[in-house]
């Protein structure tokens, strides 16, 4: 594929998917917005200890998404229609499972869940019903997640990022009735984000009605081969998701211990706001992702070289941008979320975003080389960058500063985490991307030999 023609399609699949993924995380900063104004910084502390589960939703809707995605991507032009639907079917039936056990959850342990996660007396009641409401509704969030991976990976970047902002722009009006025009507080809440994936499957299922689906569900047996592929597939993902819910769980712990539920409220803004950062470099490279694979699949290690520069080069373009808008308007974006005025609400915060944020140009290098890894089939590198990023250093670094009782260290853990991760795979690259080239450019076939190419080398 030529560099321009590779131009042309990441900027189209980029630029939709960002907004898709921007769609998606902007549930949680419109609840945090209407919450801070009817709740105050009770409901912040409230909505933060719910966060881990939005995490794990989208963990396993992403894992199964971007996984099943991946395989449809790369099997696309190759196989039967048959094949590609048997990858959607046996992913469609696992995040069937997967949402049972959290509407289980929802139905019989929210209240220890509520406890587990970190809820004091003050804030039970406002975190219980936030968290039920939302379990209720999982299987909402995690088939939102798996149809909009496989939109992606079928040529409709457009739509899937059409229903996803549709579903956002759904859950800000029903925030606003729900919660100041009907007086349901954090269910209210709860409630308008739930509906939100429900609105985004109904403006997806264009898709099918119009015929141009590539995939759809077939009535056999679960294939368990099938459901594996797609969870190594998509298993960096998911311990991406779950590692950032971990790390909620472990800063919830320390900053309740050292500042209060002032200081949790706080991090909850901090929080809400890193889910949307996030959001761009996940759109980034999920929009990457389909390209990579295809790439992959003819063999175009050129290519993929080109296109995974191109990527860090924008993800670099990108942080500076976001970062110097959020340093410049920190006390500004910080009075949006402070309607009771809190002075130590406010220091704390404007002292954290200025700190924490500092991660967004290496997460967006991580992100890319561990979508870059799965993309040529080698999940074990893709899942130890997600690793490393995750809970593997960011816990304990996390402790050392509580130890030392520095929360200017506490905000400094992830970029540091970050920044260690972002060098280990810049090894780990180098490393690989040399031996994987004069594999695939010295393996030539004779005329004769009918096999396929190797996808990887050995």
């Amino acid at each position: 594929m030529k560099k321009n023609e590779i131009r042309k399609r990441f900027f189209q699949y980029v630029f939709f998917n960002i907004l898709s993924s921007l769609g998606v995380s902007v549930y949680l900063l419109i609840d945090t917005y209407f919450i801070s104004k009817g709740m105050g910084a009770d409901g912040l502390a409230a909505l933060n200890v719910c966060l881990p589960v939005f995490n794990f939703l989208n963990g396993f809707g992403l894992m199964l998404g971007i996984g099943g995605g991946s395989r449809f991507s790369m099997m696309y032009c190759n196989t039967e229609r048959a094949e590609t639907d048997k990858i959607f079917t046996n992913a469609f039936y696992a995040s069937v499972l997967i949402s049972a056990v959290f509407l289980l959850a929802g139905l019989f342990f929210s209240a220890p869940l509520t406890r587990l996660l970190g809820a004091d007396e003050r804030i039970f009641e406002l975190s219980h019903g936030y968290l039920k409401t939302v379990l209720l509704f999982a299987p909402a969030f995690v088939l939102n997640n798996l149809l909009v991976c496989f939109m992606r990976n079928d040529c409709a970047p457009r739509l899937a990022t059409l229903a996803v902002l549709g579903g956002s722009f759904a859950n800000v009006i029903l925030d606003y009735d729900f919660i100041f025009v009907m007086n349901m507080g954090m269910r209210g809440a709860a409630l308008a984000t739930s509906i939100a994936p429900i609105v985004s499957m109904a403006i997806l299922s264009i898709h099918f009605l119009s015929g141009w689906n590539a995939f759809r569900l077939r009535l056999e047996k679960p294939r368990f081969e099938i459901i594996r592929t797609i969870f190594s597939l998509g298993l960096p993902t998911f311990v991406t998701e779950v590692s950032g819910g971990i790390v909620i769980l472990v800063f919830n712990f320390i900053i309740y211990r050292l500042t209060g539920n002032t200081g949790l409220a706080a991090y909850g803004v901090i929080a809400n706001l890193a889910i949307v950062c996030t959001a761009v470099y996940t759109g980034l490279s999920s929009g990457v992702q389909p390209l990579l694979c295809s790439l992959h699949g003819k063999k175009d290690v050129n290519g993929q070289k080109y296109l995974l520069r191109l990527s860090i080069v924008s993800a670099f373009v990108l942080a500076a941008g976001i970062y110097a808008a959020m340093y410049l308007y920190t006390p500004d974006l910080v009075t949006v979320f402070n309607s009771d005025g809190h002075a130590e609400f406010q220091l704390i915060a404007k002292q954290g975003i200025r700190r924490y944020f500092l991660f967004m140009p290496f997460m967006g290098v991580n992100a890319l080389l561990s979508v870059f890894f799965m993309s040529c089939e080698l999940p074990a590198l893709s899942q130890l960058i997600s690793l490393l990023r995750g809970a593997v250093l960011v816990i304990p670094i996390a402790f050392l500063f509580f130890a030392l009782k520095s929360m200017s260290g506490i905000w400094l853990t992830v970029p540091i985490s970050e920044v260690l991760t972002a060098a280990t795979g810049a090894v780990i690259y180098y490393y690989f991307a040399k031996p994987y080239e004069v594999y695939v450019y010295h393996y030539v076939p004779n005329k004769t030999d009918t096999a396929e190419l190797p996808t990887q080398p050995s």
